[in-house]
């Protein structure tokens, strides 16, 4: 039995996956209208009765828009978040639909166990998500202003990693953005830029070889461009001696837009 993901919407704008095997399905943020990611269970073939739990990463609205309509309209899910992130979400969600994890203790969902890591954001505790089945890994990285030891660690197997590329460095600074806000995207609790993206796959693509599926993800809209993001992400790789194609592939989330259904 295989593990598989979809990306509703990824950018600054709104966030938004699946991921499932057979038996039970997660949806890993809601920052865009219920009924796009309603829409996306439909054209997924996701039953809305599969969908067990929907995981908060933190609490910008742009992961958690439509809480309140999902946890309504998903008959069996509930709504999985760490404490601090609860305190902070500003969405209601009926009591008995609210779950609380522990930032780094696995837990289990159906089939499917998540294991949820530490991330620095400028939010109030925020994740990052590993979901394990069927001898699988899909992981899940944005809203990150570096990679620390321990995040490099918990990816290096990751069948399918979903990574932030969310700006490049110099339309950033060039751009219409008030200087404070430049800062804040740049710092250690900001977001991880083209070249940084870049370095993290370098390392640990380096420290392992196996196929991998890479997703590229939350892109800028005023500060990116898909384009620019992939040839980045694909020269520093070159300058590595590592070659997309093979066992490494690699795409860029829509930030509007669904993904194809990657099976791994």
């Amino acid at each position: 039995m295989s593990l598989k993901f979809c990306s509703f919407a990824s950018g600054s704008s709104g966030n938004s996956y699946l991921i499932r095997d057979d038996d039970t399905a997660l949806i890993v943020d809601a920052g865009i209208s219920g009924r796009r990611i309603l829409q996306g269970l439909e054209d997924t073939g996701t039953p809305r009765e599969m969908v067990r739990a929907l995981l908060v990463s933190h609490e910008h609205i742009d992961h958690v828009k439509s809480l309140p309509v999902l946890s309504k309209r998903l008959p069996e899910v509930s709504v999985y978040a760490n404490e601090a992130t609860w305190e902070n979400i500003e969405r209601p969600v009926a009591e008995e639909k609210r779950r609380i994890f522990r930032t780094g203790e696995d837990f289990a969902v159906g089939s499917l166990t998540i294991r949820p890591f530490p991330v620095s954001h400028d939010a109030a505790e925020p994740v990052g998500f590993s979901v394990y089945g069927s001898d699988r890994q899909i992981s899940i990285v944005t809203d990150v202003g570096y990679i620390t030891e321990e995040i490099a660690g918990e990816i290096t197997h990751a069948d399918l990693l979903l990574l932030e590329a969310n700006h490049e460095r110099e339309m950033l600074l060039m751009g219409r953005y008030p200087y404070p806000v430049k800062q804040r995207i740049l710092s250690d609790e900001g977001h991880l830029s083209n070249a940084s993206c870049g370095e993290c796959l370098c390392r640990i693509i380096g420290d392992k070889e196996k196929k991998r599926q890479i997703i590229l993800g939350h892109l800028s809209r005023e500060n990116n461009d898909p384009h620019v993001a992939m040839l980045a992400v694909v020269n520093a790789l070159e300058e590595r001696e590592i070659y997309v194609g093979g066992d490494t592939r690699i795409q860029v989330a829509s930030r509007d837009e669904r993904s194809s259904l990657f099976e791994v």
